[in-house]
């Protein structure tokens, strides 16, 4: 899986809207500060999640981006779907609209296991988690493995 620019700015906006104080607005500009990420390119993000109900916001002095829900029930696979669609497409199809003949049959059952163990991460890691710093259990374990650090 290649993650985007657009995709990792998402998810580091969305948990720093998680780790602020929900009452108050964050604004944008100190989103992009805090994360390093470049503001033209952030407000887009931003109009992204908006869409996608993961965020809202106000105009104005008072204005800014808050969470639209708490942050232990969005997922990285909600913001992952916000700004760029499914985890896992072939060609842009659904790995289980897809059909190959002969040898490559298998294939499409391939495709459909690498998108279950994406969902197996991203759905279960909530902004919430990250913002604290404690991950679940079997996604400590997965990232504790050496092996998982070695680029292939």
């Amino acid at each position: 899986m290649r993650i985007s620019a657009k995709v990792d700015y998402a998810v580091r906006a969305a948990v720093q809207l998680a780790a602020a104080d929900g009452d108050k607005a964050t604004k944008g500009d100190a989103i992009a500060r805090a994360q390093g990420i470049p503001l033209k390119f952030l407000e887009n993000i931003l109009g992204d999640l908006r869409h996608a109900g993961i965020v809202r916001s106000q105009r104005g002095a008072e204005g800014g981006y808050w969470l639209n829900r708490p942050a232990n029930e969005i997922t990285v696979a909600d913001v992952i779907r916000a700004v760029e669609g499914p985890l896992a497409s072939v060609r842009g199809q659904r790995p289980e609209d897809i059909a190959y003949e002969g040898p490559a049959e298998p294939l499409s059952k391939v495709w459909i296991a690498v998108r279950a163990s994406l969902r197996s991460v991203a759905e279960q890691v909530t902004l919430a988690d990250i913002a604290a710093g404690a991950l679940p259990e079997h996604v400590a374990a997965l990232a504790s493995d050496p092996e998982a650090w070695v680029t292939r």
